[in-house]
C-alpha cells in the first residue's frame, strides 16, 4: 500500500530518507533544546515526525544533546560530526552519510503543521527542473534549512563543511537548487524559534483537529 500523498499522485516515498534538524544551539529560544518544546501538549519534534514518516521511507532526528529524550521517538538518532555546532548543515550532512535512498528530506523542528504532500512537492520541482536540490518557499519567503537533496550532492556537502562554509542559502545557490512555493501549508506560524513565536502558535487553534494534541 502507498505511504505517499492522497490522491493518486505520484509519490516518491520509497527512494527519500528525511531527518529532522533538531540539534542546533537554539540561541533565540534561550539555548532550550527548541525541539523538545511543547506545542498543544507535544513536543515540535513529534508534530513534525508524525507529519514526515508518512511521506519517506524512514527519519532520522539530528540531535546532540537529550539523546535519552529522542531516543524515545522511535527514529534513528545522529549527531554532528564537527563539536562546533556549524548549523543545519551540520545536521543534514550527519543524515546524509546514514542515508541508504537517493533522496534526503531535511525538515527543522521548529515548522509543525506541514503538508502531506511535501516531500512529492520538492521531489517533483527537483526532477522537473533536472536537479540534484530544491528548497521551500512559503508564501515569498525562502525556508533553505527545508531542502530535499540527491546523494550527488552529498560529498559537496561534507567538503563544503569541512572548509567553513556553513550558510544554508548559499550553499544551495551554488548546487542550483530549485526554488520550490510550497501548497498547502497548514501550520499555525513559520520558526517557531522565539518564545514569543512559540506563545503566539498556542493561541492558534490546533490545525488537524483529528490529531492528538
Amino acid at each position: 500500500m502507498s505511504r505517499g500523498p492522497r490522491g493518486g499522485r505520484e509519490s516518491p516515498c520509497d527512494d527519500i530518507d528525511g531527518v529532522v534538524l533538531a540539534g542546533g544551539r537554539a540561541t533565540r529560544m534561550g539555548s532550550v533544546d527548541k525541539g523538545l518544546s511543547l506545542l498543544h501538549g507535544r513536543p515540535l519534534v513529534a508534530h513534525v515526525l508524525d507529519a514526515l514518516r508518512p511521506q519517506l521511507a524512514d527519519c532520522m532526528i539530528s540531535a546532540n544533546r537529550n539523546l535519552d529524550v529522542y531516543a524515545r521517538f522511535g527514529a534513528p538518532l545522529v549527531r554532528d560530526a564537527w563539536p562546533d555546532f556549524r548549523g543545519p548543515l551540520a545536521g543534514i550532512d550527519a543524515a546524509a552519510q546514514r542515508s541508504a535512498r537517493s533522496w534526503l528530506l531535511a525538515v527543522p523542528c521548529d515548522t509543525p503543521g506541514l503538508p502531506d504532500d511535501l516531500a512529492a512537492q520538492l521531489w517533483r520541482a527537483a526532477r522537473r527542473a533536472g536537479g540534484d536540490a530544491a528548497y521551500a518557499v512559503i508564501d515569498g519567503n525562502p525556508l533553505y534549512p527545508l531542502c530535499l537533496l540527491h546523494r550527488r550532492r552529498f560529498a559537496a556537502l561534507h567538503d563544503a563543511l569541512a572548509c567553513g562554509q556553513y550558510a544554508v542559502g548559499r550553499w544551495l545557490t551554488a548546487q542550483n537548487a530549485v526554488a520550490v512555493a510550497i501548497d498547502n501549508w497548514c501550520g499555525p506560524l513559520l520558526n517557531l524559534n522565539t518564545p514569543e513565536r512559540l506563545a503566539d502558535a498556542h493561541t492558534v487553534q490546533p490545525w488537524k483537529p483529528d490529531s492528538p494534541t
